[in-house]
């Protein structure tokens, strides 16, 4: 006569409840989104046309947000930087005068630079700097004394700061009228349109989705 042990009596697997498991991915899909928009990549949309013709009203960009250090919440500094702000750049930053606004502007004077604008040619350490995105498109010359767009400075560019103006210089409000953009300011850099949309011609911007921004 054989003996043996009992076979183990199986216990029945519990599954979780269909809205727990709802619940639990719907955080999880939070947690992570707010992870990428926080410190990887965001989304912004282009509300005004002072960077034209670099981008347009309705424009859609994604803005890399750890190339130049990622900020942690209540704690100074940036950490995992990979490189500084540049000269070029097309930066995304909290308006100074208001941080609940977001601006976008190009860098154009770095910690240390001297910048003036005389008669709408922009100089940098005391030499033109012209870039192929900057356009006009007014063809008067304000005075210094009556408005600093086209005739401003000497100014020296504060240290962990920098001096940005838009592409469409005669229409821009910019570091001209309410001084540099601090570096604890800046949210990211600009680097791709994946979205266009032309709201008086109630049309897609085909042509402009997939875009890089130089």
């Amino acid at each position: 006569m054989e003996s043996g042990a009992a076979p183990a009596e199986q216990q029945p697997v519990k599954r979780k409840h269909v809205v727990r498991e709802y619940a639990e991915s719907i955080i999880i899909a939070v947690i992570l989104a707010l992870f990428i928009r926080t410190f990887i990549v965001q989304a912004f949309k282009i509300p005004s046309g002072s960077m034209e013709d670099t981008l347009a009203i309705g424009d859609h960009i994604l803005v890399n947000k750890f190339i130049y250090g990622t900020k942690i919440p209540f704690v100074d500094g940036r950490f995992l930087k990979i490189r500084n702000p540049e000269r070029g750049d097309v930066i995304v930053f909290e308006y100074p005068e208001d941080p609940s606004k977001d601006f976008i502007k190009r860098v154009i004077g770095l910690p240390g630079d001297k910048v003036q604008v005389i008669n709408k040619r922009v100089y940098v350490n005391d030499k033109p700097y012209v870039i192929p995105q900057e356009v006009h498109k007014e063809n008067d010359l304000i005075p210094a004394a009556q408005n600093p767009r086209d005739n401003f400075g000497p100014f020296m560019v504060p240290p962990n700061s920098y001096f940005m103006m838009g592409d469409n210089r005669d229409r821009s409000y910019d570091s001209r009228f309410w001084g540099v953009v601090k570096n604890s300011q800046i949210k990211g850099l600009a680097f791709i349109k994946y979205w266009s949309w032309d709201r008086d011609n109630f049309s897609v911007r085909w042509r402009s989705i997939g875009t890089l921004i130089h």
